[in-house]
């Protein structure tokens, strides 16, 4: 799939995944249910859903067997990315190679804090905006977004077959 048919399919999740509220319960709900799509395809990953804010409020973490320290940080400047642009940090990565710059020349931030990279995806909550993160690391950056995906597509009660990138 050409970047821009990527960006315009990101664009359509990141329209169409839409809490009409989120709170503590919704968060565990989600991470446990990712939890549960991980272990059971034997992944290796970190899940974090954060609320933003100064500073940001942890709802649900766990860091599977197999993971590091390093997905942790992953996560971080992941979600950082989603805080600062309110897009899906995969969605920007592809927005920025389609662009044929970086994160440094167009904006002037640091690798060391963001990353641009699949994985992140706003929680977006109508009538209120983007208010946090969900965020994996631990696999490849295309299949880290869809896991995403997927998880919220259950909560959410929209298809993930019409939502889902497809293997590249």
């Amino acid at each position: 799939m050409a970047i821009h048919e990527d960006l315009a399919l990101i664009t359509q999740q990141e329209a169409e995944l839409v809490f009409p509220a989120f709170d503590a319960e919704t968060a565990w709900r989600l991470g446990l249910f990712l939890r549960g799509l991980a272990i059971t395809r034997d992944h290796s990953i970190v899940i974090d859903i954060r609320r933003f804010g100064q500073p940001y409020q942890p709802l649900f973490y766990t860091a599977l067997n197999g993971t590091t320290p390093d997905n942790a940080r992953w996560v971080q400047r992941k979600s950082n990315v989603v805080a600062r642009f309110h897009r899906s940090s995969y969605q920007l990565g592809l927005y920025l190679r389609h662009n044929n710059t970086t994160l440094a020349e167009k904006y002037s931030l640091s690798d060391a804090d963001y990353a641009t990279h699949g994985g992140s995806f706003p929680i977006h909550v109508a009538g209120a905006g983007i208010i946090g993160s969900v965020t994996v690391s631990g696999l490849p950056q295309r299949e880290d977004h869809n896991l995403v995906v997927e998880a919220l597509c259950h909560e959410l009660e929209q298809d993930h077959a019409t939502l889902r990138l497809p293997s590249e």
